[in-house]
């Protein structure tokens, strides 16, 4: 079993936390202003990122359970920079709310950095899965 160093257990800490406040600063202020009226879309963008920032505040405590959190942070991010930001740029249409997102995006890379991904094989790709189905043994 490979072993997570303590710096990379405070570098993926950072990571959640960022995800965390990020998060909250985006989402929170929103949802707590009353008068907010959103557009479907808008809705569920602040409510994913809401719930997003409070499953951070779990990967604090217990940062190499929450790591399906960072994967999927990275994966989205990821999938918005290579199918939205860049066929924008290349296009010569980047506008300024596609490139103040492009910046918020790129911030993926600490993510990517935190990410021990020594373990993660390990854990997620070289280790059996779960059984599909219980066995019963007698």
């Amino acid at each position: 079993m490979s072993q997570v160093s303590t710096l990379r257990l405070l570098l993926l800490r950072a990571a959640y936390l960022l995800l965390a406040i990020g998060g909250s600063f985006i989402s929170w202020v929103q949802i707590l202003d009353p008068a907010k009226k959103w557009e479907l879309m808008h809705g569920v963008v602040v409510s994913m990122l809401a719930a997003m920032s409070i499953l951070a505040l779990l990967g604090l405590r217990y940062p190499l359970q929450m790591l399906p959190l960072l994967f999927w942070e990275l994966a989205w991010k990821t999938i918005w920079l290579l199918r939205v930001a860049l066929p924008a740029w290349r296009s010569g249409h980047m506008d300024e709310d596609t490139a103040a997102n492009v910046f918020a995006c790129s911030l993926a890379i600490v993510v990517a950095i935190a990410i021990p991904w020594g373990y993660v094989f390990q854990h997620y790709v070289k280790n059996a899965g779960d059984p599909w189905r219980q066995t019963n043994r007698a």
